[in-house]
C-alpha cells in the first residue's frame, strides 16, 4: 500500500480532472422517476449540494485556521512539522475528508450511479493509500511525537469535541483560505454549474437559460482571474 500511495501521491491533482469529467460520463440514476416521482431531482440536488458544501466548509476550517502543506517536496511525501492545530486536533486527514465529500457530493448531484458506485469506492482506495504512505513518511520522522498524536486523532472520522473551543481560541485566515482555495472553488462552482444546467433542465426552462449559464461561468472565470491576479502581483498575501 505504502508504495501504491507514494505512487499516486505524485499524481493526485490528474485525479481530480479524471474524476471531473468522470461526472458527465452516462450513467444509469441514482434516483430515478420511477422510484422517486416527477420532482426525483429534489433529492440529488438537495442531498449533493448538502454533502458537497460540507466537504466544502471543512477544507475551508482547515486551511483558515492551521493550514498544512500537502505538496510535498520533489513530487514526494514531505513535511517540514508535524501540524496538530486547528481542525488537525480533531481529525489527522480533514482536507483528504473535505475533498471525499465535495466529490461525493458531486457525485450525488449529477446522480450518477457510475461515479458513487465506481469511481468513489476506488478514489477512497487511493486516499487511503496515498494517507498510509505520508503516515508512514510521519511516523520515520516525527517517531513518538507522530505516535501519540495518531492514537489521540482519527485519521478519517472527525472528532467534533471542543471543535467550539478549537474556533474560538483561533483566529481565521480568510485571506489563506482565498488564496489557497481559489483555484478550487472555481473548479467546484463551474462543476456543479455545469451539473445543474446539463442534468436538470426543467429548472432552466426559460427562453434565457443558456445567457444565465454564460453568465454564471463567465462570472466565476472573472472572480478566478481577479484573485489570481491579486496573488501574483503580491496585492493579496497570507
Amino acid at each position: 500500500m505504502i508504495g501504491i500511495g507514494n505512487f499516486f501521491f505524485k499524481y493526485r491533482n490528474l485525479i481530480f480532472i479524471f474524476l471531473y469529467l468522470a461526472l458527465f460520463i452516462p450513467s444509469p440514476p441514482i434516483f430515478s422517476p420511477a422510484v422517486f416521482g416527477p420532482s426525483f431531482y429534489v433529492w440529488p440536488i438537495g442531498l449533493g449540494l448538502l454533502i458537497t458544501v460540507s466537504g466544502q466548509l471543512i477544507r475551508g476550517a482547515t486551511i483558515g485556521l492551521a493550514y498544512i502543506v500537502r505538496g510535498g517536496k520533489d513530487k514526494k511525501v514531505y513535511a517540514e512539522t508535524l501540524v496538530t492545530q486547528g481542525i488537525f486536533n480533531h481529525c489527522r486527514n480533514p482536507l483528504y475528508v473535505g475533498n471525499v465529500l465535495m466529490l461525493l457530493g458531486v457525485g450525488i448531484l449529477a446522480n450518477s450511479l457510475l461515479f458513487t458506485g465506481v469511481f468513489m469506492p476506488l478514489f477512497l482506495f487511493i486516499y487511503q493509500a496515498i494517507v498510509i504512505a505520508e503516515e508512514t513518511f510521519l511516523r520515520n520522522k516525527f517517531g513518538t511525537a507522530f505516535d501519540q498524536y495518531s492514537h489521540q486523532v482519527n485519521r478519517w472520522i472527525p472528532d467534533l469535541r471542543g471543535i467550539g473551543q478549537t474556533f474560538s481560541s483561533m483566529q481565521f485566515n480568510w485571506v489563506r483560505w482565498v488564496l489557497k482555495e481559489y483555484n478550487t472553488q472555481y473548479v467546484w462552482l463551474t462543476g456543479i454549474t455545469l451539473i445543474l444546467f446539463l442534468r436538470y433542465p426543467v429548472l432552466f426552462q426559460s427562453d434565457h437559460r443558456y445567457t444565465l449559464l454564460g453568465f454564471l461561468l463567465a462570472l466565476w472565470l472573472v472572480l478566478y482571474l481577479f484573485v489570481r491576479y491579486l496573488k501574483k502581483s503580491g496585492r493579496m498575501q497570507a
